[in-house]
């Protein structure tokens, strides 16, 4: 990147106007800075390791000395993972070494695995499946009244026409499935005009169009939906030991089987979650996550843009350990993990992009010197 590009990009991202692609070449760009730092023999010290690179890059631009570094939660460090800090509280500068970079010359390149994208297949009520990845934008199927349509790369609609049940017809209702592999996500827009992104390894069932008292749709995985308003005909999504019903608004639900909790966290609106198991019930307002297991059902505050951070493209983590990390891994990048030995009980704390190659994140993990990773074939395997 140029000097120029880089000011300017600089300029953007101090007035939050850096989009997700610009954001990460500017996160790239500052870890090569980062790259170019020499090893310091003492103990880490972050304050004078960061102040070191931002002298660097002030040296080379000197009009950067005009921006203010931490405007943003995630600093640019942070967005590029630069800065990682583990549950004692004691920061890690991730500073390139060579014994690192022998590592990712070993296996991270040779080895390397390429991030999921726009993959699903749509299971018909009939029992035929179309799968969605690569095929053209256009009709690719009708059933009855009701056309499902590719409208753009990752994204299918759903659009009755007269002579539904929606339009006062007497059309018997159908049943999709949409479901998404490892590595894989989707967008769907429902016959309500509410939307629904599905996350790798998850499935939406859901009418081809809405009749009755309610508009009911069944989850496994995890998804974020965008629910058109309607007060006469509430929205439900019945997953695993919960129904979450709202009348119109923005919400997640994370729902994987070999997640200890199922949470529900809401962006805006209401929302009421029942637990099925309990009976009891949470009403939820902006900000606040109800968390599900079997021992508790309580309700939390959160920061939504962390939970939703995987559809805007990015894994952030917040205080999360090596076994939460490795299963977003592991789903995304369709991979099986295998841990040796004992494993470290720090928590993690970064974020990296969803589009980067899988060793990019591994070896940020990596660079805390609190883990190792060994990439064979389809396996990452995890050491200590």
């Amino acid at each position: 990147m140029t000097r120029e590009q880089a000011q300017e990009l600089l300029e953007k991202h101090q007035l939050g106007k850096c989009t997700p692609e610009e954001q990460q070449l500017l996160d790239h760009w500052y870890l090569s800075e980062a790259a170019k730092q020499p090893v310091a023999e003492e103990p880490a010290n972050p304050q004078r390791d960061e102040k070191l690179i931002w002298d660097r890059i002030t040296k080379e631009i000197p009009e950067a000395t005009k921006i203010v570094r931490f405007k943003k939660r995630y600093s640019i460090a942070a967005a590029a993972a630069v800065l990682i800090f583990v549950s004692f509280g004691a920061w890690f500068f991730v500073k390139p070494h060579q014994p690192v970079k022998q590592l990712a010359q070993q296996y991270y390149i040779k080895n390397d695995i390429l991030p999921g994208g726009n993959k699903a297949i749509l299971t018909l009520a009939n029992g035929k499946q179309i799968t969605l990845t690569g095929a053209h934008n256009g009709t690719l199927a009708v059933q009855g009244t009701v056309a499902i349509n590719k409208t753009a790369d990752g994204q299918i609609a759903y659009n009755s026409s007269k002579g539904s049940p929606a339009s006062g017809g007497t059309e018997k209702v159908a049943y999709n499935t949409m479901t998404t592999p490892r590595g894989g996500q989707y967008w769907v827009v429902l016959p309500d005009g509410s939307k629904a992104l599905l996350n790798a390894a998850s499935s939406l069932t859901f009418p081809t169009f809405f009749n009755g008292n309610e508009r009911k749709v069944e989850l496994t995985g995890e998804a974020y939906f965008e629910v058109a308003h309607n007060a006469a005909k509430p929205f439900r999504v019945y997953s695993k030991s919960q129904v979450v019903e709202v009348l119109g608004t923005h919400f997640n639900i994370n729902t994987y089987d070999d997640e200890p909790n199922i949470k529900t966290t809401l962006l805006e609106g209401k929302v009421k979650v029942t637990s099925v198991v309990k009976n009891q019930v949470r009403i939820l307002k902006p900000g606040q996550q109800a968390v599900l297991n079997p021992l508790a059902f309580n309700v939390n505050d959160v920061d939504v843009e962390d939970v939703t951070a995987w559809k805007n493209g990015t894994f952030i983590f917040e205080n999360n350990d090596i076994q939460q990390i490795m299963r977003m891994v592991s789903r995304w990048y369709d991979v099986d993990v295998i841990y040796k030995g004992n494993l470290p009980a720090d928590k993690f704390t970064g974020s990296v992009s969803r589009f980067s190659n899988v060793s990019e994140l591994l070896n940020t993990l990596q660079l805390t010197r609190k883990v190792r990773f060994k990439i064979d074939g389809k396996r990452i395997i995890v050491s200590e």
